[in-house]
Parts: structure tokens; C-alpha cells; sequence
């Protein structure tokens, strides 16, 4: 995958994500301009998990795609006990 693909799937999982904090959603910005891929996933997956956010199945589905491509798998592992019916 390239950086075009990496940089608008991650946008874009950021726009539908449970996350409310304006902070942290330009944290993840900030870390998306700077190209700082993994990064921001791993910000963004950390916060969700954290905070306790419930996620539904096709938005945690995606998150599992991305996290083989960032070496995540671990980590969104974790958030599989929020998904929510």
C-alpha cells in the first residue's frame, strides 16, 4: 500500500470514529501531516481502547485490515471487547 492509501484510511477512520476529544482528533491530524502513519493509527486505536468507546462491527472490521498494514495487531486486538451489535 502506499502513503495516499494509508494517509486517507486513516482519515477517514478518524472522521467515523466514537472519538469526542477535539485534542486528541488533532493529535492524530497533526501526526497524519506530518506522515507519521503508524503513529496516528496506533494514537487513535490507544484512545478508542482506553476511553472505552464502542465501535460496531464493520468500523472494527476495518480497523483489523489496517492494523496488519501498521503492525498493530495487538492493540486492536483489544478493542474487539467494545464492539457493539
Amino acid at each position: 500500500m502506499d502513503s495516499v492509501w494509508y494517509r486517507s484510511e486513516i482519515e477517514r477512520l478518524l472522521l467515523e470514529s466514537p472519538l469526542a476529544d477535539s485534542g486528541i482528533v488533532e493529535d492524530v491530524e497533526d501526526f497524519l501531516v506530518a506522515g507519521e502513519y503508524s503513529l496516528a493509527f496506533d494514537t487513535m486505536c490507544s484512545w478508542i481502547y482506553e476511553d472505552g468507546l464502542p465501535v460496531s462491527s464493520p468500523y472494527y472490521r476495518r480497523l483489523v485490515i489496517m492494523s496488519k498494514e501498521m503492525g498493530s495487531e495487538r492493540l486492536v486486538e483489544k478493542i474487539g471487547t467494545l464492539v457493539v451489535q
